[in-house]
């Protein structure tokens, strides 16, 4: 972790590790093991928050 790209008054992506869990196979419905990986994530700055919720 601590990679992180800033884009000021819009937000910030970084990546976080989302663990390893027991998912479901929704055709068969057995249970299946979902392996730990690393996902976007994406933080909305507070400039675009304000400007998306009318200044509140």
């Amino acid at each position: 972790e601590g990679n992180r790209v800033e884009l000021r008054g819009f937000g910030a992506f970084s990546v976080k590790n989302r663990p390893a869990r027991t998912g479901r196979n929704p055709r068969t419905g057995e249970s299946v093991e979902v392996e730990e990986k690393w996902v976007p994530f994406f933080k909305t700055g507070k400039e675009l928050r304000e400007r998306l919720n009318g200044g509140k």
